[in-house]
């Protein structure tokens, strides 16, 4: 059955191909032309075709466009994409044994060279749809293939099923692995019995994420499969921050002038380990030439493609390579196809494609048949391949063998359930299909419902994309009695949630590097205490290590960002840990604490000391014209003061901080108070000798009491409503500095704090104010002389302290404030009280009325 010429779905230039290539006359199938391409061929009553690479490459030849163009030619004989060839033949005739499947109906096929070049695996394509040469012309048109089974690499499967896919014809890859293949929009018809790379790139990348490499080169080849390989692996990595420091591009059709380009990309670059994601014959001649150059010490990752290959593993490319790992398909053993391989035989079919090239790598000796004449050295017909140990015959480890072995059931399967509408196996076996009208498309939809079991116990299905489940081997190459072997020490498994398995046996893996796992980064990774910073122009996984700054820690190796400690906190030297910040608050043990708190007891002492004096000396001239009652008073007062001081030292807690600024406030507004009360009687006593003014007896000693407790009530009123609606708290500050917390009281209301002391300014601002108007009165003993400089002083400690305390840092705005306190109140008794005692104590002779009462007649 030919293809019709009347399609519009395929692109103009295959279809006139196609129509020229095939063309239904009025007599039956009338051939135009035809691919001169040898191939393995058997009648059957349905044909499968195959596409295999037996050679190595395609020798290239010029055309002039004068006449017909030479046939291809092919280099190289591949003993195991042969044994591929062998395997589908024999499949196919282990199905027509089977009575249970596809009972009286035999299957054929055709096999056909793809010379390991697309070109050539698309003219392998529309040769397996056109009328095979070995019918003949006048013959009836022979049944069509209804399944193609290729191609080996994914370039020649794209080329395939672009051709052939918008006809429906199924196309099964047992060793095509681009993810690209899995688009069913593009590719409907395409199946593979090996995994997509979009599941070996993520074994790839939990490979390297297992043993922690983050600076690693890659080798693509020039094709499909290494491209869409390389990319999906560098999606998969950049998700765990590993960096491709270079990628190499390499074919087997390049000059060596390339080759040696990309040797010296890996000889020039840090790397320890790369990834070589390229198909066995285009990664031969760069694997050579490392051994030649002797570039060892490389950990090297291998594709499914090269792995497990036959060609390379050689002691002498071990030298390199040797430790190899890498991802293949699962290992089976098929114990009846040996029998099979060792009665291969080019005397059994002497027009038989591949067989006479096979016989001679495997004997040594070209047989000669009758038509032949030769000169080399020649078979003598008794040779035999029974007891040859060769490699080809092991068929104890078969991998790409196994994945061709399924392809050829899948089909079988769907062409039973397609023909019987019922799966293999089932009776009764009735055909509900003829086989003349099986078409392509038929075969497609049931080879996609295709889920049966095999001999060896493995589940053959696809899903929705054509692919199989994945699973992998992970191979190692090891050196044993001086073969290479590839080592099966571990397996991965993807599951249907998307997450897979990574089982790995690490102590029993040889490395090329010696035994330790070796390492691969751009940088070192950063030690604790430091962060990674990126450096211009080159990837992620090249950093340099900076120190943390202040304040923020690192506490793990290859940290990203150092983490800031918290508000209590500071950084250790290391920069790897946090460690409470010290606190500081003026302490009584500490230096400036123990002066202040001995200034201040001083001070404390001098006010009992001189009130003592004032009460034993109270009946004496000099006491009763100070006012002996307010003078105590004032002086208890100023004890009060003096002893103020001692609720700022000490860690600040609620109490004190609400203790420590209410008695300031009280104590100073009693203290002012008094002074005030003293100022008024000194001023209403010298206008009491004025003839006729009566203040002075309106001003006794009970109004002097009233304006000492109204004026000190106005400050606890004060206090009482800052206590009741914001009160003084303790605070720690941070803003002094960063390696230390500065426990101070938080006044909590800023007004409140300033009320209080512009109260206490607005008392000693009066008294200051009635002291100086009354300094000249005239008297030997004028009281108000003294309390106006002691009011200065007073002001002149205050006015400074404001700026002094809002500029002071810490502690030391504590300690201003206490000095503010102790000075004023120094002032204050040095100023009122220190000539009384001077004059009690030193002076007893001045300690007269005569000389207190006494008048200046000579200036009046």
């Amino acid at each position: 059955r030919s293809f019709g010429c009347s399609s519009t779905n395929m692109p103009r230039a295959t279809l006139v191909f196609l129509c020229v290539l095939h063309l239904n006359t009025v007599s039956g199938c009338e051939l135009f032309g035809r691919f001169d391409m040898p191939s393995l061929f058997h009648h059957g009553d349905i044909m499968i075709g195959g596409i295999f690479p037996v050679s190595y490459k395609e020798i290239r030849s010029t055309s002039t466009f004068e006449r017909e163009p030479p046939g291809v030619k092919c280099a190289g004989f591949d003993l195991r994409a042969f044994r591929w060839t062998q395997v589908m033949i024999f499949a196919i005739e282990e199905i027509n044994k089977d009575p249970a499947l596809l009972p009286n109906i035999s299957l054929g096929y055709r096999i056909l060279n793809s010379c390991s070049f697309p070109a050539n695996t698309l003219r392998a394509a529309l040769t397996l749809a056109s009328r095979p040469e070995e019918t003949e012309f006048n013959s009836s048109c022979p049944p069509t293939i209804s399944a193609v089974i290729a191609a080996s690499g994914s370039s020649q499967s794209l080329a395939v099923a672009g051709t052939l896919g918008p006809f429906q014809v199924p196309i099964v890859s047992y060793f095509s692995t681009c993810a690209c293949l899995s688009d069913r929009a593009k590719y409907p018809t395409f199946f593979r019995t090996i995994p997509s790379d979009y599941f070996q790139a993520k074994a790839l990348a939990a490979l390297v994420k297992h043993f922690g490499w983050q600076w690693i080169g890659a080798i693509q080849s020039d094709n499909d499969y290494g491209r869409n390989g390389i990319l999906s692996f560098t999606e998969e990595v950049k998700k765990l921050g590993v960096c491709i420091a270079f990628v190499g591009t390499i074919a087997r059709t390049y000059s060596m002038d390339k080759i040696l380009d990309v040797v010296e990309m890996i000889r020039r670059s840090t790397v320890k380990v790369i990834l070589a994601f390229v198909p066995e014959g285009d990664f031969y001649p760069l694997m050579k030439e490392v051994v030649k150059q002797n570039i060892t010490g490389i950990q090297w990752i291998a594709s499914e493609g090269w792995i497990t290959a036959t060609k390379p593993s050689t002691p002498e490319i071990y030298q390199a390579f040797g430790g190899a790992l890498g991802f293949v398909m699962q290992k089976m053993a098929m114990p009846k196809l040996k029998p099979f391989l060792t009665n291969i035989n080019p005397y059994t079919d002497p027009s038989a494609a591949f067989v006479k090239d096979f016989w001679e790598i495997m004997v040594g000796c070209r047989p000669v048949l009758p038509e032949e004449h030769r000169m080399d050295k020649i078979c003598t017909g008794n040779e035999t391949l029974l007891n040859s140990q060769h490699a080809f015959f092991d068929v104890t480890q078969l991998r790409a063998t196994y994945n061709v072995y399924k392809a050829v059931y899948a089909i079988a399967h769907a062409l039973h359930q397609l023909i019987f509408c019922k799966p293999a196996g089932q009776k009764p076996v009735r055909p509900c299909l003829n086989v003349s009208e099986i078409q392509p498309k038929e075969v497609t939809d049931h080879l996609q419902r295709v889920n049966f079991r095999n001999e060896f116990g493995d589940d053959v299905f696809f899903d929705e994309n054509g692919d199989p489940p994945a699973s992998y081997d992970i191979i190692n190459w090891q050196l044993r009695n001086g073969q290479v072997q590839h080592v099966t020490l571990g397996h991965f498994a993807s599951a249907a949630n998307g997450d897979f398995r990574l089982n790995i046996q690490e102590e029993k893996i040889v490395w090329r590097t010696g035994k330790r796992v070796p390492t691969s980064v751009c940088s070192n990774v950063c030690p604790v205490g430091t962060r990674k910073a990126q450096i211009k122009g080159k990837p992620t996984c090249c950093f340099d290590c900076i120190p943390c700054a202040d304040g923020t820690i690192a506490n793990s190796t290859g940290a990203a960002d150092c983490t800031p400690c918290p508000q209590e906190y500071w950084s250790n030297e290391r920069k790897d840990e946090c460690i409470p910040k010290t606190t500081e608050f003026l302490r009584y043990h500490e230096p400036m604490g123990i002066a202040l708190t001995v200034v201040s007891l001083l001070g404390a002492s001098l006010s009992l000391v001189t009130m003592m004096v004032f009460i034993h000396y109270r009946e004496t001239p000099v006491i009763k014209a100070s006012n002996s009652e307010l003078s105590c008073f004032l002086l208890f007062s100023l004890f009060l003061c003096f002893l103020c001081p001692l609720t700022f030292m000490g860690r600040p807690t609620v109490w004190t901080c609400m203790l420590r600024h209410t008695a300031f406030g009280v104590t100073f507004a009693l203290c002012i108070s008094c002074v005030l009360g003293k100022t008024i009687v000194v001023v209403t006593a010298f206008k009491a000798t004025i003839p006729g003014n009566k203040v002075a007896g309106k001003f006794g000693p009970a109004q002097q009491r009233i304006i000492v407790c109204s004026c000190t009530m106005i400050q606890i009123l004060i206090c009482v409503l800052w206590l009741k609606f914001k009160p003084p708290f303790p605070d720690m500050v941070f803003r002094y500095s960063n390696k230390k917390i500065v426990l101070e009281c938080n006044t909590g209301s800023e007004a409140a704090f300033y009320a209080v002391l512009g109260y206490i300014g607005i008392l000693a601002i009066v008294c200051l104010v009635l002291a100086f108007l009354a300094r000249k009165l005239p008297d030997n003993f004028n009281e108000a002389k003294f309390i106006t400089f002691s009011m200065l002083i007073f002001c002149a400690v205050w006015i400074t302290f404001i700026p002094a305390y809002i500029s002071s840092p810490g502690k030391f705005t504590v300690a201003v404030e206490i000095f503010a306190i102790l000075s004023s109140a120094f002032g204050l008794l040095s100023s009122i009280f220190a000539p009384k005692c001077y004059i009690i104590l030193v002076k007893p002779e001045k300690n007269t009325k005569k000389h207190v009462m006494g008048k200046k007649m000579n200036k009046k």
